[in-house]
């Protein structure tokens, strides 16, 4: 059978030429990084030279990059770290309704500290106004975190903004950047943010490695305990493998990124527009042109996106209905949501993330597939165009 892989937002393959990396420092160069003979030094070396490349490649120094398992793991290393740093500063903390749940439960977990969380709304595009996190800032307030993009509309925040403003207040600022890093280019003293957090798999690089780039002089407090590494902010023995995997990986977006970002936007609107063309009521979610190249959201009324899934992986395509994290949860998503959309509307959610590797005849095969999976679905609950808006009242 004909596949068509397109949740790339949920993870991307392994490029080969990063595999060709990993598999060495697993088979051959496999020493720890810690030890002090020759194998463990040039594993420490290598370790190095990626956080060099990595560094390179988001607008960085190589000493502001702390290697992680990954952007959850990140996440809850900028958020506890800088809560648990701020003793008699303040407590409290701002950030969206859109966020992933790596940011929104770390901040729940820290509201039953004691901590005042305040979680601003998004328009109906998913995005938050910069105004509103200057309204929301006061005396106690000690960091932001707003993502760059969301991992399911594809809405680009503007980070920047935001950045610019809390930082006014001496205010730091957290984005959880996973879904640009391969897709846009990023630079983050341009961006202006304090903390941002990564993850290799979302980029061609292995699951269970990640980073978070941590700004010279921002406080912030170890999570994890038992050893010296990542300048004792992360203890634990380093996934070297995982880690020169990553190297390669941030090395291969730098080259590619143009081509990459270009070609994703064209497969990206190509798809948008067969879908508006071939679906009747189809709705868009997210920024028309504030968006990710490489996301199409969807809502389809009259149909359940679970059967959507279903019917497109029998005919070889891989889509979700929301975030990787979420996909065995049957409540519907919390940005769409947020972003004002009806409850049974958002049921019917579908998510099409786009990668290096697809092509344009792969988009004109989904265009040829789902119209018909849509339009038998659609029978069977009798649906009729015009039944349902997307928006609550």
């Amino acid at each position: 059978m004909r596949r068509i892989y397109l949740d790339h937002s949920a993870t991307t393959p392994v490029h080969p030429r990063v595999a060709v990396v990993a598999m060495n420092y697993m088979m051959n160069d496999y020493g720890n990084s810690s030890s002090v003979h020759a194998p463990g030094r040039k594993a420490a070396e290598a370790m190095d030279e990626a956080r060099a490349r990595v560094a390179e490649f988001v607008g960085a120094e190589p000493r502001e990059i702390i290697f992680t398992s990954g952007a959850t793991e990140a996440d809850n290393l900028a958020i506890l770290g800088v809560a648990h740093a701020a003793g008699d500063r303040g407590n409290h903390i701002i950030t969206t309704a859109v966020e992933h749940h790596a940011v929104l439960h770390t901040c729940d977990a820290l509201e039953k500290e004691g901590f005042r969380i305040t979680r601003l709304p998004v328009d109906a595009e998913g995005r938050v106004d910069p105004s509103a996190v200057e309204d929301a800032i006061d005396d106690d307030t000690i960091l932001v975190s707003v993502m760059l993009a969301n991992n399911e509309v594809g809405t680009l925040q503007p980070v920047a903004e935001i950045a610019e403003i809390a930082r006014a207040r001496g205010v730091t600022v957290h984005t959880d950047a996973v879904q640009v890093a391969g897709q846009l280019p990023v630079d983050l003293a341009e961006l202006g943010v304090d903390l941002a957090s990564f993850s290799g798999h979302k980029m061609y690089a292995p699951k269970g490695v990640g980073f978070l780039y941590v700004r010279r002089g921002t406080r912030l407090k170890a999570q994890m305990f038992g050893g010296h590494h990542e300048r004792w902010l992360r203890a634990g023995t380093e996934n070297v493998p995982g880690i020169v995997a990553l190297g390669e990986a941030c090395v291969l977006a730098q080259e590619e990124i143009d081509y990459v970002t270009a070609h994703l936007t064209s497969l990206r609107d190509r798809l948008i527009a067969g879908l508006e063309e071939r679906i009747p009521d189809v709705f868009v979610n997210g920024h028309r042109t504030e968006r990710l190249p490489g996301n199409v959201n969807v809502c389809i009324p009259g149909v359940e996106g679970e059967a959507m899934l279903l019917h497109l992986d029998m005919k070889g395509i891989a889509a979700s209905s929301g975030s990787a994290c979420t996909s065995g949860s049957l409540e519907a998503s919390h940005v769409l949501l947020a972003m004002g959309i009806k409850h049974e509307i958002a049921h019917g959610s579908l998510r099409l993330t786009l990668g290096r590797d697809n092509t344009a005849a792969e988009i004109d095969y989904v265009l040829e597939t789902l119209p018909p999976i849509v339009e038998n679905l659609r029978a069977m609950s009798a649906w009729k165009p015009g039944d349902e808006m997307p928006f609550e009242d």
